[in-house]
């Protein structure tokens, strides 16, 4: 009886340990709410500069690869010259 109410108190102090516990005083709230938001943004920020780079990068990279190189056409595009023709207008005397 003694090692399973150990056990048991051991578990609870366990699942304690780690639940998140909001402070209690006021200010102190406010400040830490206002502390998570600034790291929020934070992220977000360095996770858009991070991505804008990466784009950035890559297109650099691409342009660069491609400057000295003629535009090669596709085997399978068909060229040619076309003109366009005016839809026929139908006659009212039918």
């Amino acid at each position: 009886m003694f090692a399973s109410s150990l056990f048991h108190r051991h578990r609870h102090r366990h699942r304690d340990f780690f639940a998140p516990r909001k402070p209690r005083h006021r200010l102190l709230r406010i400040v830490l709410a206002l502390f998570g938001v600034a790291v929020l943004a934070l992220l977000l920020v360095i996770g858009l500069a991070v991505g804008a780079a990466m784009l950035t990068v890559g297109l650099l990279s691409r342009a660069w690869r491609r400057r000295g190189q003629p535009v090669a056409a596709d085997p399978k595009t068909l060229e040619g010259e076309y003109r366009v023709l005016r839809k026929p207008v139908l006659t009212a005397g039918r």
